[in-house]
């Protein structure tokens, strides 16, 4: 826990350098355990600041990272998606189409058909163009909504 400015202020300098390292090191497999290493903190640590001071965890964030990337390199055309999913440092198929899918909101194959060249466009207005925007999370059922019916009479005594 920090417990002066001057801590507070060392800490948001590394989560800085984590952030830049996770910017810079997007394609590497980046880990919180060696992202935390790399800074003097403990894996646990760093998730906590870091979901304080940017919002959102660590791999969440290195994810949104990914996506953007892989958005400018299926709107380039060149690349099938499974190449863009591990040109951007994903190593699962699914999980990359997932997340794309949840952020973008469209999976990577009808982003890639649908998606217009930002060729042209000054790059400031193409990269707020298509930053990927997380969806805010989905209404919560309450737990009477969630409860799964039971039958008690079918489940089998115990016996002890």
């Amino acid at each position: 826990m920090t417990n002066t400015r001057d801590d507070y202020l060392k800490d948001l300098v590394k989560l800085r350098r984590v952030r830049d390292r996770m910017d810079r090191e997007y394609q590497q497999p980046l880990d919180v355990e060696s992202l935390a290493r790399g800074v003097g903190m403990s894996a646990g640590h760093l998730s906590r600041l870091f979901k304080k001071a940017y919002g959102e965890s660590p791999y969440s964030y290195l994810m949104t990272r990914r996506i953007e990337r892989a958005m400018t390199l299926l709107r380039r055309g060149d690349l099938s998606v499974t190449e863009v999913c591990f040109e951007v440092g994903c190593s699962s198929l699914g999980t990359f189409s997932t997340r794309f899918t949840e952020l973008v909101g469209v999976s990577p194959s009808a982003y890639r058909e649908h998606q217009q060249s930002t060729e042209g466009m000054p790059a400031c207005v193409a990269k707020q163009v298509t930053r990927p925007v997380r969806s805010p999370p989905k209404k919560q059922l309450n737990s009477a909504e969630t409860k799964p019916v039971r039958n008690r009479e079918a489940r089998p005594a115990r016996r002890n």
